[in-house]
């Protein structure tokens, strides 16, 4: 019986429009009420609870559909199943600490017995024979140590059938610093026709030049130079904190100076980050991010504004390439023209400023799984404690069977053709089956709430998303380009801003530097001390490419 039908005759005869009314606004506030219950439990649960992303396994079994949405082993590809770990018999780890790596320097300490204990205890009076020796190690560390180098150039003047004295008619020589030590066949061009003269003038002073410097006329050489700079961009150590850090050790060098070194170093390196710019941009895979920058003094925005840091990965597989570059927008005209010179899979998260890139001739844009997996995560985590499970859960555990094949390739170390077979034979039907379950679920949530939003951003995605069946090369989600950003990420709490523009540039080529020299498996400092080495003595293209991070790791494994 419907409500009309039990309304008094003595009542306004609108009242039944009226009763429908308020169930529809109580109806609309109580899922309004809803949606902001769980935006709410999702900012506590970021603020207060762990950050991983990392499922809870007990939490899958909180809904029917567990049982049928787990991988089957993966014995008919030929590997293992990733969740069983075999122990082989005799091949277990020792327990314990691990010993000290053989590359570090030993220090030999020997500690004998006193020599009234050496004698046998027999009464012979003979001694006790050496049988061997019991080592025991300890790790030592000996803090920096600073050193001043003098560089002590030698003068040379007239010979012995001169008189060593210049004509009151000659100009004196020129500049120390740029009087060779042999005389030229073509004298420089710097040089007037009087210095000219001065300088063929067997009466002239010649003094042996300074090898090239990264900070000419500073006291920085090149190992302080790569010092402060792994500090700050590889250990996040702000530039106030290295002033009195080398303070400590009596160099006394104001941050200002120091900030001065970085834009300089900056500057010296622009030949290396251009060669690689072109490595990155010849070969045809490529990963993008992007995350903000605080510039203090920029034209036209204020102190408070966030700029952009802009980072590309990608090059051939051994000759692994990471640039930074510092914008001061979002705008995807920025990827435009990073990407201008570039062919091939562009893999991305779902941000629009990528998309007219993507429809470019010759680009196919890859979208990432791992994104549309975190906003499954985060519908997860905003659920009340009694309703954990349902959607978000299903969506989690059919993109965790992908991620669990992606594994086993990884972990098989299979090349780009088997990996492509294997997604073929196994993943491409649990990708089958996702695309099933968005087109069944996608109308019977409410798109304003998270595991609406995390629908959603699936569907929107998956053209992009499913594109990594094309490829063996591709990755299932642009984790690669996440790694390389979170250094800069973990150094931004440290320092913070950048005061300037030439200050974010100079910093994002020296990571640059940094992080390409660590993908190609190169120690940072070592990398870079060879670098301002040699980078300002380099007069030819070959001896700046000597310098990439490949090649001179070429050299040291050679």
């Amino acid at each position: 019986m419907s409500d009309a039908t039990n309304i008094s005759p003595d009542l306004p005869p609108d009242l039944p429009g009226d009763i429908a009314g308020l169930k529809a606004l109580i109806a609309s506030q109580t899922a309004h009420i809803a949606i902001l219950e769980e935006q709410l439990r999702l900012a506590l649960h970021k603020q207060f609870a762990p950050k991983s992303e990392k499922a809870d396994p007990d939490q899958f079994g909180l809904f029917n559909e567990a049982e049928a949405l787990v991988e089957p082993p993966l014995v008919e590809a030929g590997l293992e199943d990733p969740d069983e770990i075999t122990v082989p018999e005799h091949t277990r780890k020792k327990g314990g600490r691990k010993p000290l790596s053989d590359t570090i320097p030993r220090v030999r300490i020997e500690h004998d017995i006193p020599d009234a204990e050496k004698l046998c205890p027999c009464g012979s009076g003979h001694a006790r024979p050496r049988i061997g020796e019991t080592v025991s190690e300890q790790c030592d560390i000996v803090p920096a140590k600073i050193q001043v180098l003098s560089h002590v150039r030698f003068k040379y003047g007239a010979c012995s059938c001169c008189d060593g004295v210049f004509p009151q008619d000659m100009p004196a020589p020129p500049d120390a610093d740029v009087l060779p030590v042999a005389l030229p066949v073509a004298l420089p061009v710097a040089l007037n026709a009087a210095q000219a003269a001065a300088v063929a003038s067997p009466r002239a002073v010649i003094i042996a030049k300074l090898p090239p410097q990264p900070l000419p006329k500073s006291l920085a050489s090149p190992g302080t130079a790569a010092f402060v700079v792994v500090g700050k961009y590889e250990d996040g150590l702000p530039l106030y904190r290295q002033e009195k850090i080398l303070a400590r050790y009596g160099f006394e060098v104001s941050r200002a100076t120091l900030a001065a070194w970085m834009i300089k170093l900056g500057a010296l390196i622009v030949p290396l980050t251009n060669l690689m710019d072109e490595e990155l941009c010849g070969h045809d895979l490529m990963q993008m991010d992007e995350t903000t920058v605080q510039v203090l003094k920029e034209d036209g925005k204020s102190a408070q504004s966030k700029s952009r840091m802009w980072v590309r990965r990608g090059g051939p597989e051994d000759k692994p390439v990471i640039l930074f570059d510092y914008a001061p927008t979002r705008s995807g005209k920025v990827a435009w023209r990073l990407l201008d010179q570039f062919k091939g899979y562009l893999h991305t998260d779902g941000y629009s400023g990528y998309d007219a890139v993507g429809r470019r001739d010759g680009v196919v844009h890859v979208g990432c799984l791992a994104h549309a997996r975190r906003k499954f995560d985060e519908a997860l985590k905003a659920q009340a404690a009694t309703g954990r499970g349902g959607l978000a859960a299903e969506g989690i555990a059919l993109i965790g069977r992908i991620y669990r094949i992606e594994k086993a390739a990884r972990e098989a170390k299979l090349t780009a053709e088997k990996r492509k077979a294997l997604r073929d034979d196994k993943a491409r039907p649990v990708w089958t089956e996702l695309r099933a379950w968005i087109d069944k679920n996608r109308r019977h949530v409410p798109p304003s709430s998270l595991i609406g939003k995390a629908i959603g951003y699936l569907d929107n995605q998956w053209t992009a998303i499913i594109r990594v069946l094309d490829d063996g090369r591709l990755e299932v989600d642009t984790n690669r380009i996440e790694n390389a950003i979170r250094p800069f990420v973990m150094g931004r709490k440290a320092w913070l801003f950048s005061d300037t523009v030439p200050g974010a540039e100079a910093s994002a080529r020296l990571y640059s530097l940094i992080e390409s020299a660590k993908a190609n498996g190169l120690e940072p400092y070592a990398y870079l001390k060879r670098v301002f080495t040699d980078l300002p003595a380099a007069t030819t293209l070959a001896q700046v490419e000597a310098l990439l991070p490949w090649n001179v790791r070429a050299t040291v494994t050679a």
